[in-house]
């Protein structure tokens, strides 16, 4: 139902975004897409980029007076830093830096100047996401469901959150993680991960870290078991994998349960008041067989310490074929704080994307009953015939 691309380069004029597919109706603005540009754009151990930027995005398509119109949405998002480039000669960089696309993205596409691949390959196409997250986080809310993050740990400094937690507890979460600038919950943690980057920008090195990102009020039955590409649990991962810099995503504890037996792992389902299935526990993460199961969907990322470090390793010059070392381009120290909010606009899109999937129809008002009318984790809902029966296929 939904897909985007992005286009643009980090130091070329804006960056563009493409969202095609949105329903009709739904009430977006400009301003519904202000906040999370910023909070993308804060944090302890960002660079000196942030402090020129100041991220707008411009709505010139797919939306009119005040609602969108079923066309793709176009997203505009001025680069500031260009006009500090446009006259300047380039000088040759041919020193590709470990860890970047650099020598990959020449080896790909044949490039003769490495620029070429660290310009799109540029963490900065990320704010063009954040706005057609922004956009989708505008529709899911229209259904109850909110998207929120916050961090887990940086450079091994760990927050000591339980695995599980309520709604309640889940937006509790949320705020206390606005009020930090590493964007962790806990205070003593965040002090402690604010001094670990400390240490780090001393001594010239970067950090990496996990974050963690939770959908909450997610109906029952999202994504699909029968095909490879329909589980939302892959889904979800591919998406946030894709963004820049990070190495792992796992659904709930996955990488933890693994060493667990099963018994202590799979969620015990049991009947409520009223009729309601009910799960003891959210180990699956909010999904099983590739579908929501109604639980707190929770997706958990590992970012690798920025690649770019003022303390330069070994390479080649790619010119001469001469050892030597790499050249130092401004960067952030710690990404991790800005890549959650990152994480919850691919964690958005997929859902949105799932969502419409599941319940059709192109406008708001048509897919309105059609949510109301979902089947939910509830006997009423799941009739049984318990008559025997044979599977029927010929030889």
């Amino acid at each position: 139902m939904l897909r985007f691309l992005t286009a643009g380069e980090s130091h070329g004029p804006q960056l563009t975004a493409i969202l095609e597919g949105m329903i009709a109706g739904l009430p977006l603005s400009e301003d519904d897409l202000l906040n999370d540009l910023a909070r993308r754009q804060t944090g302890y151990g960002r660079g000196g980029r942030m402090q020129i930027e100041h991220d707008r995005a411009r709505i010139t398509a797919g939306v009119m007076n005040g609602h969108t119109t079923g066309g793709p949405i176009a997203l505009v998002i001025e680069n500031r830093d260009w006009r500090n480039w446009r006259e300047k000669d380039i000088q040759p960089f041919t020193v590709p830096r470990p860890g970047h696309a650099d020598l990959t993205g020449a080896v790909k596409y044949g490039y003769r100047d490495l620029r070429l691949s660290l310009e799109r390959a540029s963490a900065r196409e990320t704010a063009a996401r954040v706005a057609v997250g922004a956009v989708c986080k505008r529709l899911l809310a229209e259904f109850g469901i909110t998207v929120g993050s916050y961090v887990t740990m940086i450079g091994g400094v760990e927050a000591e959150l339980p695995a599980h937690a309520t709604p309640e507890e889940y937006r509790e979460r949320f705020e206390q993680a606005e009020q930090s600038e590493v964007r962790c919950p806990l205070p003593s943690a965040s002090d402690a991960m604010r001094a670990r980057i400390r240490e780090a920008i001393q001594a010239k090195d970067t950090l990496g870290g996990v974050f963690e990102v939770v959908a909450l009020g997610v109906p029952p039955g999202l994504g699909s078991h029968v095909h490879y590409d329909r589980k939302l649990d892959g889904r979800l991962m591919g998406a946030v994998g894709s963004i820049q810099a990070i190495k792992g995503v796992e659904i709930g504890r996955a990488f933890e349960d693994a060493a667990k037996p099963g018994t202590e792992v799979h969620d015990p389902i049991r009947l409520a008041d009223g009729g309601r299935l009910i799960r003891e526990g959210n180990n699956a993460g909010g999904t099983e067989g590739g579908i929501t199961t109604g639980e707190a969907v929770v997706v958990r990322a590992a970012m690798k310490p920025i690649s770019t470090t003022l303390n330069p390793l070994p390479t080649v010059d790619l010119a001469t074929g001469q050892p030597t070392e790499a050249i130092y381009e401004r960067s952030d120290y710690c990404a991790v704080p800005r890549a959650a909010v990152v994480g919850e606009a691919m964690v958005a899109y997929v859902l949105a994307d799932a969502l419409l999937e599941k319940l059709g129809g192109d406008s708001l008002a048509e897919i309105r009953p059609r949510f109301e009318a979902l089947r939910r984790s509830h006997l009423d809902d799941l009739p049984m015939d318990n008559q025997p029966w044979r599977f029927g296929f010929s030889e």
